[in-house]
């Protein structure tokens, strides 16, 4: 039985930017933010972190920073994934020896790979270093899937310890879950599916929603772990118009939108992101609004 690095609802943190870097004073205010309002850890340099557009100075100061910062309040997870191997390798390195808790590592993109190759893939990394290794599943991203026998050989590894599943696949999830047993923990990926995934014997989720509302994905996934599921499928489905609002157009866009909404200098995205539809904007603040987290601008 594999220890789950983190239980409950780890945020897939914002990357606050100014127009030369990372703003590090504003990131330190929503870290802490995050923490007081009972996010149970933090990933750092994901997807929604915007880490495919940061360099890779920004990449590793970015992972030390929050790592320094967190200082152990909850467990943080560095995004070191890319389609290099080597490349990988070599960030899991850097962000094992700050201090991360875990490394969250996505299937090969682009270049792509068979499911050989995957195996080969997180099984080099996963020997690279003693940090944990969190696959990442995300078809819609990476043009692959994880299939549940790749799962089951990835489960064999002591150092895979779980995956980030956000293929929305339940029938390949529940035949993974049934071939790895407790020799693989995984989370949600998507904010819309933490209950049946919990459900199914899922350990939480990875949230974008946590950035704006924290508290919700918190307390979504603790019911899960308490055994109250029809509180916390009240509550999915209550905040579910907030949740897709935030996927309005690709991720980050809505959520660092919506963040800024809220007041916080988070700065703009970076190219070839770009803000949101003035049409998709008032989407977002209305479900904002409904939801209780009114903009403050």
């Amino acid at each position: 039985m594999k220890k789950p690095i983190f239980t409950g609802a780890n945020v897939a943190i914002v990357t606050p930017m100014t127009e030369t870097g990372v703003n590090y004073p504003e990131f330190r205010r929503f870290i802490d933010d995050q923490i007081a309002r009972g996010i149970d850890a933090i990933t750092i340099c994901g997807t929604t972190g915007e880490g495919s557009t940061l360099t890779d100075k920004e990449h590793k100061e970015a992972i030390q920073f929050c790592i320094d910062h967190v200082n152990g309040r909850v467990p943080v997870i560095a995004g070191t994934g890319s389609n290099d191997t080597r490349y990988a390798i070599e960030l899991g390195k850097f962000a094992s020896q700050a201090g991360a808790d875990g490394l969250l590592t996505v299937t090969p993109y682009y270049n792509k790979t068979t499911q050989q190759g995957l195996i080969k893939h997180f099984y080099a990394l996963a020997d690279a270093t003693p940090t944990p290794i969190v696959v990442y599943n995300v078809p819609s991203r990476t043009g692959m899937t994880i299939k549940p026998e790749t799962y089951f050989e990835l489960s064999k590894h002591p150092n895979i310890n779980g995956a980030k599943e956000a293929s929305g696949d339940f029938s390949l999830l529940a035949e993974a879950m049934r071939l790895c047993g407790d020799n693989l923990n995984f989370w949600s990926g998507n904010d819309d599916m933490i209950v049946p995934l919990m459900a199914m014997g899922g350990k939480g989720v990875i949230s974008v929603l946590a950035n704006v509302a924290p508290d919700v994905a918190h307390n979504i996934a603790q019911l899960c772990l308490d055994g109250k599921y029809a509180e916390a499928r009240e509550m999915q489905i209550k905040y579910l118009d907030l949740i897709n609002a935030l996927f309005v157009e690709v991720n980050p866009i809505p959520v660092k939108m919506a963040v800024r909404m809220l007041g916080w200098d988070v700065g703009e995205l970076r190219m070839p992101l770009c803000d949101m539809s003035a049409e998709h904007t008032e989407i977002l603040r209305k479900a904002m609004t409904e939801a209780g987290y009114a903009p403050v601008k």
